[in-house]
């Protein structure tokens, strides 16, 4: 047990000290269920009135959002618990990226430690009611949390009150206004801001709006302190964080790894066997790396920033040396077309015309990427939430990568691999937004 956790209860246990720390004792499946996770992780105190304690321990360890923006948590938890009214939270478990699944797997594997994260949050910002939000396609998730709750019901009563809600499976759903404006009745689309859901979210209220693997994150400070958490990871980026390993890997997996550490050293625990013809860091709105980049990479956003290029939420997915960027791009930029919450112009048209534009240059339609990268300049910025931006930061990095082959590919010439078999995970689109 290290100094400043928070209500220390729990002297007997020892903090883990290699980098598994949300993985450690993963494969235990007793941690699973409340009794067991209680040998471990005091329960969380009582929520009452906002407690600037709390977010002051969270504010000295440093930890950032680790569901993509990067924003840092304290600052969130501060903003909520001064903002007046008794807030609520939200625990933001959509995993909207086809190509993550550590938040599926923390939801199964540590239930307990994410809601116990949930529970902190709430005292930290004096917050009585949690709203648990799990994607409505995420059985399993669903499953687990449910078991969870049941179980907290049973033999902790008397805590903050936790309701479980599946909202649509969309892409953009997951972003904290469309959340909220879900959790208020309307579509699971992003709404304008100000005001912020901080301002006015759920019912009105303050709201924080954390991502799984956050809370979880949260909950292990609590329990150890912010020293603890920053004995791993960079000065400015402190912690582990969790990378779904996918693509042409030999162990695809979701690996917990110390921010800062080198991509080639993920790369070689996931295995390589048929080389890197390219790396796709942070998600479909994240940026393919080349080869020779990926040599010297490190896994935070302080060290990707010059490659134009962010950790996001934690998705590094493998093109084999033998694959085809371009045909693999073209089904990602199709995909996310058809994502839009269709509530701009630049949005609905641009994507659009860029996903059929790059499919045609893709089939052997004759041009150029002129026009691509014309429409990206006029789309980027310009919509009503940051979908269209994430997916021209996508494009852009395509083209950069891959604009050589693209071009065989307009002039009829595509490579061989174009007819293999698909690397991204592209889902079925589904229609609805309630």
């Amino acid at each position: 047990m290290t100094a400043n956790a928070i209500d220390p209860r729990r002297p007997d246990v020892d903090a883990p000290m290699g980098v598994r720390r949300l993985l450690d004792r993963a494969d235990a499946p007793e941690v699973r269920a409340l009794r067991g996770h209680r040998t471990l992780f005091a329960p969380p105190p009582a929520p009452r009135r906002a407690r600037k304690d709390m977010i002051a321990i969270i504010e000295r360890s440093g930890l950032r959002g680790r569901g993509g923006a990067g924003f840092p948590t304290a600052t969130k938890l501060r903003a909520v618990g001064e903002a007046g009214r008794r807030p609520v939270v939200v625990v933001n478990a959509t995993e909207g990226e086809p190509a993550s699944r550590k938040d599926a797997m923390l939801l199964q594997i540590r239930p307990h430690l994410v809601l116990d994260g949930a529970a902190h949050a709430a005292a930290a910002v004096g917050a009585s009611e949690i709203l648990v939000c799990v994607d409505r396609t995420n059985r399993a998730g669903l499953e687990s949390i449910g078991r969870a709750l049941a179980e907290r019901a049973a033999a902790e009563p008397g805590g903050a009150s936790m309701t479980l809600l599946a909202p649509p499976p969309r892409y953009v759903a997951g972003e904290e206004t469309a959340l909220v404006h879900w959790l208020n009745g309307g579509d699971a689309k992003p709404t304008t801001t100000p005001p912020r859901p901080f301002e006015r979210g759920v019912g009105g209220r303050p709201t924080l709006v954390n991502n799984v693997e956050t809370l979880a994150h949260l909950a292990m400070i609590a329990q150890y302190g912010p020293e603890w958490f920053r004995s791993i990871g960079t000065e400015s980026e402190p912690g582990t964080a969790l990378a779904t390993a996918s693509g042409a890997v030999a162990r695809p997996a979701v690996y917990e790894i110390a921010l800062g550490m080198r991509l080639a050293d993920l790369l070689a625990a996931a295995g390589t066997p048929e080389g890197v013809g390219g790396v796709l860091i942070g998600g479909y709105f994240g940026s393919w790396l080349s080869p020779e980049s990926t040599a010297n990479a490190r896994l935070c956003n302080d060290a990707l920033r010059p490659l134009d290029a962010g950790l996001g939420c934690g998705i590094v997915a493998v093109l084999p040396e033998s694959g085809c960027g371009v045909v693999e791009s073209a089904r990602v930029l199709t995909w996310m077309s058809a994502e839009t919450a269709g509530q701009c112009g630049p949005c609905v048209n641009g994507l659009h015309a860029i996903a059929t534009t790059f499919n045609g240059l893709a089939r052997g339609s004759r041009g150029t990427d002129a026009q691509l990268r014309r429409w990206a300049t006029q789309v980027a910025g310009r919509g009503a939430c940051r979908f269209p931006d994430g997916a021209i930061r996508f494009l852009r990095s395509a083209l950069e990568l891959f604009g050589d082959d693209l071009a065989d590919h307009a002039r009829g010439n595509p490579c061989a691999s174009a007819r293999r078999p698909p690397v991204l995970p592209v889902p079925r689109n589904i229609e609805g937004w309630r």
